[in-house]
This record gives structure tokens, sequence and C-alpha cells, in this order.
């Protein structure tokens, strides 16, 4: 009876045969349930891998066998084998509490210092090519691949290294060009040594060949804006730059333009001491404008030689945020004419071929005068300085590789070549 009466509300209210929709929405609970079983399934299996161990690993991996001898020792003037120096090292670990703290193993000062930790090889070159180890190991490691076993120069070998030089992110309008040329030279390579030198002859004249920095550098005070969009490294390459031009015995003031970004005066403030430089700040959310206008006003009364401006990270595609850019640059042209001297652009290498339409657009918006590529030695794809010098003709000054001061190096294109070869 009450099947029948529920049938005549689904006929009434539906306008159709009521056996039709309970066939409907027998055949949706059932799909329904089909899909959550499956699901449950899925991630039953997902979590069962997950757990399991890698048997292939752990077979391969020798077990270490005990040995003898330990701190003890050690301690009581003996001298272990290779061995036993080994296991005395393990079990010195497996004794060693885990929530100690870094300042608890490797000491305050070294804690307090992260730069002290790991030392790169002393030397400019030796900095450089440790920086740059991630991007010889790709560019230069995959065309010695590439030619490896290579007795002639044919279009096949020529369109795998375009192939290779795109993907090192040197980007495709250099390499097309670096390709051309290379190719016009076809006739006297002999062997794929000739074309490894051609190519390392042909990348250092793009480097080379850059426009001579603009500016007037005997200005007092020179002035330098620095600019950038957000994470690319510019409180950090400013505070850099100070520590370099005060050990020149220069006089340095840092303008805190940036308050925007949260703990950006702070951060400036903890540079301005180490280098043992000047700042000018202003609250946070102040005008960037204003804070240039005092800098500058500030370093002609106490005879500053360099002036450093911070300001705030910002989308390139940010109409309204380059407008904010070019009243500040107005405000100190306005203040001291001729000013800004110099507009530092600091592009971050890990983001590749990004970092050439930031560069386009903030060139057009402010022309910049220099660039400083920084976390080269971050990344496997530093490729991007030769088409950064080839495409924008702009000059790179400084390249970061690594966290220390002395990583952040003048641009040496013979040495850089000589690293990535």
């Amino acid at each position: 009876m009450y099947g029948d009466s529920l049938g005549q509300v689904i006929d009434t209210l539906f306008g159709g045969p009521a056996s039709l929709w309970v066939d409907a929405g027998l055949f949706l609970a059932i799909l329904l349930v089909v899909l959550l079983v499956l699901r449950a399934r899925r991630r039953r299996v997902a979590k069962e891998r997950g757990r399991r161990p890698d048997t292939a690993a752990m077979a391969q991996t020798p077990v270490p066998e005990p040995q003898p001898g330990g701190e003890a020792e050690q301690r009581a003037g003996k001298e272990l084998p290779a061995a036993e120096t080994l296991s005395a090292q393990l079990s010195h670990r497996e004794s060693t509490p885990q929530d100690l703290s870094v300042a608890d193993t490797i000491g305050p000062e070294t804690a307090a210092r992260p730069d002290r930790m790991a030392k790169p090889p002393p030397g400019f070159l030796g900095r450089l090519k440790s920086g740059l180890a991630k991007t010889r190991a790709n560019l230069s490691g995959s065309l010695e691949k590439l030619l490896g076993g290579k007795t002639r120069i044919d279009d096949e070998l020529l369109e795998d290294l375009e192939e290779l030089l795109i993907t090192s992110d040197i980007g495709v309008e250099t390499t097309l060009a670096l390709i051309e040329k290379i190719s016009l030279r076809s006739a006297e390579l002999s062997c794929a040594d000739d074309l490894k030198q051609a190519l390392r002859q042909e990348i250092l004249a793009m480097l080379t060949a850059q426009t001579p920095p603009a500016g007037n550098r005997a200005s007092k005070p020179r002035v330098i804006m620095v600019v950038g969009v957000n994470g690319t490294g510019k409180t950090t390459t400013i505070g850099k730059l100070a520590a370099r031009f005060t050990a020149d015995n220069q006089k340095v003031l840092l303008a805190a333009a940036d308050t925007f970004r949260a703990a950006a005066i702070e951060q400036l403030e903890v540079w301005a001491q180490r280098a043992g430089a000047d700042i000018v700040k202003h609250r946070d959310g102040s005008d960037p404008a204003a804070v240039a206008f005092d800098s500058i006003e500030a370093a002609r009364a106490r005879d500053m030689d360099i002036v450093l401006i911070d300001t705030a990270g910002r989308l390139h595609t940010k109409v309204n945020l380059m407008e904010e850019l070019k009243k500040m640059q107005r405000t100190i042209a306005k203040k001291l004419p001729g000013a800004p001297h110099d507009v530092l652009l600091v592009l971050d290498a890990t983001t590749g071929q990004n970092a050439l339409s930031q560069a386009k657009l903030f060139n057009q918006a402010l022309g910049v005068t220099s660039i400083a590529l920084t976390k080269l030695d971050g990344t496997a794809k530093g490729g991007i300085v030769i088409g950064i010098c080839h495409e924008l003709k702009i000059p790179l000054r400084y390249i970061g590789v690594g966290e220390t001061i002395e990583d952040l190096q003048d641009f040496d294109p013979r040495a850089f070549t000589d690293a990535l070869f």
C-alpha cells in the first residue's frame, strides 16, 4: 500500500512512471558505492607502497661488522686501524643525544656565522668553480656525452647541440645565434674537440660584447638604486656591496626604502652594522620616495661616498608598483641632479628565462644600467648568464655564487667561461 502511494507521489511530482525513477536512483546508488570502494582500495594500496621497504637497496647495502675498540682506546692513546676508527665514530654517533643544538655540536661562534660552516676553495677562481659546479656538470658534462665518440660534425650533431643549449637555459635566441656562428665555422671543425673549442670561443665573445656601463662614477655621493622582484636577494646584495665598499675605505649610507616588507628595515640595519655603514630609515609603511629623499640629504651632509637605496620587491607585471619606482627615481633626481647614477637590477638565476622578461620590463620602466645575478650556486642552469649578456646588452656587473660576502664577485667573462668548461 505504501509502495503504491509512494509511486503515485513520484508520478505526480516528476511527471513520469515511478519505476523509472526508482531504477535510476538504484543505479546511481550502486555507482556511488563502486566509486567509494575503488577510492578506498587505491588509498590502501598507496599506503602499503609507502610502508614497504626497498628490499633491493637493502640487499645491496653491506652490513658493517662490529669492530673492537672505541673511544676508550683513543683516550688511552692507542692508534686504531681504519676499520676500528670507523667503528668508534659510529658508536660515538649512537651514544650522542639527538636533542643537541647546532651550537652544542659545532660551537656557538660557528653556529652564529653559517658562512663559516662550509668554506669554499680559496681564491677567486676556486670560489667561482665551486659555485658553478651544478651548471658545469649540466652543460659541460652533457656536452662531453654528446660529443663522445663523434668523429665528424654533421647536421644531426648540431641539432643535438642546439637542444642541449636550450635545455641549459641559454635561451632560444642566443642558442640559434651560437649554432649559426658554429655552422659558419663547420669547415674548419674536424672533430668534437674543435667543436667544443669553437663553442667556448663564441660564448666568450658573447660575454665580452657588453655595452659599457652608464652613469657618472666620479660623482659624490654616488647613488645606486637597487631594484628587482620579490625574493631575488636585493637586501642581501646591498649588504654585501656595502661591506665591499667600506673595505675599500669608502663611506657608505644605506637607505631603507623598502617600507613594505616585514622586517626589511631590521634586516638592512643588521647589514649596516656588519659593514660599518650608516643607515637612514623611516617607520614601516612610510613613503619610499621620502626615505630616498632624506637619504640623499643625509649623504650630502655627512660627506658620504656611496648611497645604496633598497626598494620593495614588486612584480614586474604590476604597472602601479612600477610607477612607484618611477616616482622614487624622479624624487632622487630632483634632490641630486643626475642621480641615481646606477640602477642595479638584481635577478635570481634559478628563475631561468623568466629573469630575461623581468630585466626587459624593468629596463623599459627605469633604464637599468647594470645587473647582479644571484644564486648561481643553487641552479644547474647558469647558462642564463649567456642569454642575459647577448639579448639584453646590459652590463652584468656582479654574480653571486655562494652565501659569504666574498661570493658576490665582479663578473669576469673569461674566468666565468673557464669555470663553465
